[in-house]
């Protein structure tokens, strides 16, 4: 055999071992566990129409791993800055557990989302579980969802006011109270177009009043939140517009005062009055 036919041979048998793997590639099953996540810049962290971050920019990440049975666990975080110090840091930090799975057109989601401010009081972190409903029917999708916290201190009316906040002497020390979160978001795509619109309605019933780092999931008690707007998705990049408003009134958020104001100015503007959200995401 000559150097150039054996020269040959070997090319051959690489071209083939190549060949063959690139087929058992192809072929090789899907891995069990997917984890994806996403990055984003806000110019104002509305919580249930509520802002956490004082009006201003904030940065967000998260991470999900998600089993092919159904199970998932997953963490997302947000800097802060709202009518409240959340007993630490300005940080929010969630860690996510549940099951997921499709039944025909519809998807059931069922889980517990634990609300965390490290390095703050341990009276402000809570656990939320919640159920959630979704489906596609062509372009159009919708979700429902219910979260129902149990009573705990985190949620408990310990100010009556915001002016008896500043003091940092609870009226109620130690009070303990659930909140209730009822939701209903759709979405549709504009057929040929990059663009998504969207809209969310939703419906809070909690305590009526300032838990224990001056700081509430429903301040007023019971109120409406609602949005509006639109995506323009650019490959994994996603940029976003909403007008974002809720029913809280001057009156009812007044007493909340200075702790439910920007910058915490006393009859500054409220961070509950309606706004427009630019967002742009990176998921991955």
């Amino acid at each position: 055999m000559t150097i150039r036919t054996a020269l040959a041979a070997v090319l051959a048998g690489v071209a083939m071992a190549a060949a063959s793997n690139a087929m058992a590639q192809d072929t090789a099953p899907p891995s069990a566990i997917t984890v994806s996540g996403s990055a984003a810049v806000v110019t104002d962290y509305r919580l249930r129409g509520v802002s956490q971050s004082n009006n201003g920019f904030a940065l967000q990440a998260g991470v999900t791993i998600a089993h092919e049975s159904g199970f998932y666990v997953g963490t997302w975080g947000s800097n802060l800055a709202g009518w409240g110090t959340f007993g630490g840091p300005n940080l929010e930090l969630d860690a996510i557990g549940g099951f997921k799975k499709t039944f025909g057109a519809a998807t059931l989601d069922v889980g517990l989302t634990w609300y965390m401010y490290p390095g703050g009081a341990a009276k402000t972190d809570f656990a939320e579980p919640f159920v959630k409903l979704s489906g596609t029917v062509g372009p159009v999708s919708a979700l429902a969802g219910v979260a129902y916290a149990p009573s705990q201190q985190a949620l408990g009316k310990w100010y009556d006011s915001g002016a008896s906040a500043q003091t940092g002497i609870p009226d109620h020390p130690g009070a303990k109270k659930d909140n209730l979160y009822l939701w209903g978001d759709v979405s549709g795509a504009i057929p040929n177009t990059p663009v998504t619109l969207k809209g969310h309605l939703g419906y809070s019933k909690g305590n009526s009043g300032l838990g224990p780092n001056g700081t509430s999931v429903a301040p007023t008690g019971e109120y409406a939140d609602w949005l509006l707007g639109a995506d323009l998705a650019l490959g994994k990049i996603v940029l976003g517009v909403a007008y974002i408003d809720t029913d809280i009134s001057k009156a009812e958020a007044a007493y909340l005062q200075p702790n439910f104001s920007k910058y915490q100015v006393p009859g500054g503007d409220s961070i509950s009055s309606s706004r427009v959200v630019v967002t742009a995401t990176v998921n991955f």
